[in-house]
């Protein structure tokens, strides 16, 4: 099956100057920037991103599984350069005040998702798992759909909802300041892919398989038929057990973030029942789509993860002809820290605007992708869906870049077509995320 790309304008096409100053104050508040800042200089090497693993990417016991994200802490996001270039106005370094990250305007161009958007996702529910409690996360989700003009989606108007892993409402988890990151950067990047969609997260207790595999549950049984996972660890004897008990659910899309510590597999992203996301550098081009992506890596420990399963079956769907057992990832979306996305959150940090990366980012990206293609067929494995539109224009093909060393090369490396740091690629649409 093929599918044509939607018409879509150039990432370029928002940024035409009006008349000097006009034009930069509308180009930084349609891309995201409430209200102008300094001119100054072009941005310089100097200016290079710096940034720190979440609190919740360190396990709080031995066995407990581990978010996949990253908080940027310094110099110019890949969107700050992109403003200082198109305006000639360079902003602060990335701080809490102003959003220095691509925003909502900017995911839907990059992947071909404007028109889906604006019209698709009214009554489809998309769950979030993640460990502990953030008690401010309505209010922090409230934040960033106002700052970018989408519509409100609280408890009040029936769009959002929290609940334990048990389903309570009121008899939450404890409270923690780093899955409080994780819980905002999945929430926002929900909220800025399918807009139109009801969001229920679900708090683990804790961030131990059965706890998150439980919540995992729990989140189908209120009946989500969309659930980002962004979280994961390493892969043991005991996970095709985990597979039967907590991510078996046919006709439900299962995101997972492929992890972020480059080459080497982790569980659940190797369940052959979810989809695995892995992470890109995502940059402005002078091409038709306006964007390009490669494979991101960092260093040799830090990376989109990628790998052969040890242990789970490989899917009937999946014919590389490499790895014997369930290859490491689908698709992909942006994770690279430096190309990173705008994120409002409030506990245990300063309030404000912060830049993530990380596949905590593309995790949730890709679910908000399936729920804009629609309910998944009863009885389907949504993570087959991509592989039917293998090689179409219906996804952008990585073609550039690694995310370590290794013996069989498409694992790490990225190549045309199916490669394990990228996947299929990352998407054109929505056709190749439908039934």
């Amino acid at each position: 099956m093929r599918s044509t790309p939607p018409n879509r304008p150039s990432a370029r096409a928002g940024w035409r100057r009006i008349g000097a100053a006009a034009a930069a104050t509308a180009s930084l508040v349609f891309a995201g920037f409430g209200t102008a800042v300094q001119a100054d200089a072009a941005p310089t090497a100097s200016s290079k991103v710096t940034y720190v693993s979440t609190p919740c990417a360190t396990p709080k016991h031995t066995g407990d599984l581990t978010c996949k994200s990253y908080r940027v802490t310094g110099g110019l996001t890949a969107f700050q350069k992109m403003q200082a270039a198109r305006t000639g106005i360079t902003p602060k370094a990335a701080d809490a005040s102003t959003p220095s990250g691509y925003s909502p305007t900017n995911l839907r161009s990059a992947y071909g998702l404007t028109s889906a958007a604006a019209s698709n996702g009214s009554g489809e529910t998309i769950a979030i798992v993640d460990a502990y409690n953030d008690p401010n996360a309505e209010a922090d989700l409230a934040t960033y759909r106002s700052y970018y003009g989408l519509s409100a989606c609280t408890t009040a108007n029936g769009c959002f909802k929290k609940v334990s892993q048990t389903g309570s409402t009121t008899s939450l988890p404890s409270s923690d300041a780093g899955w409080s990151e994780e819980i905002s950067l999945d929430l926002d990047m929900a909220s800025a892919i399918c807009p139109l969609c009801n969001i229920t997260l679900v708090e683990a207790t804790s961030a131990s398989y059965a706890n998150l595999g439980t919540a995992e549950n729990e989140a189908v049984a209120l009946g989500a038929k969309f659930v980002s996972n962004s979280y994961g660890g390493s892969e043991s004897s005991s996970q095709t057990t985990y597979d039967t008990s907590y991510y078996n659910h046919a006709g439900v899309a299962i995101t997972v973030s492929s992890g972020d510590s480059a080459y080497g597999a982790e569980y659940p992203a190797t369940s052959r029942y979810v989809t695995a996301v892995g992470g890109t550098k995502l940059s402005t081009s002078s091409t038709t789509r306006g964007w390009t992506e490669t494979v991101w890596k960092t260093s040799s420990t830090e990376g989109t993860g990628s790998g052969c399963s040890s242990y789970d079956a490989k899917p009937s769907w999946q014919t590389d002809t490499g790895c014997t057992k369930r290859m490491e990832s689908d698709v992909s979306a942006v994770a690279d820290p430096a190309t990173g996305v705008s994120v409002y959150d409030s506990y245990g940090v300063t309030a404000g605007w912060y830049t993530f990366g990380g596949t905590s980012v593309s995790a949730p990206i890709i679910a908000g992708v399936y729920a804009l293609a629609g309910t998944p067929a009863s009885g389907t494995y949504p993570a087959q869906y991509p592989y039917d539109y293998a090689g179409t224009s219906s996804l952008n093909d990585v073609t550039s870049g690694n995310n370590g060393t290794c013996s069989t090369s498409y694992f790490c490396t990225a190549a045309t077509g199916y490669d394990g740091p990228t996947g299929w690629g990352t998407p054109e649409g929505i056709s190749a995320f439908a039934n």
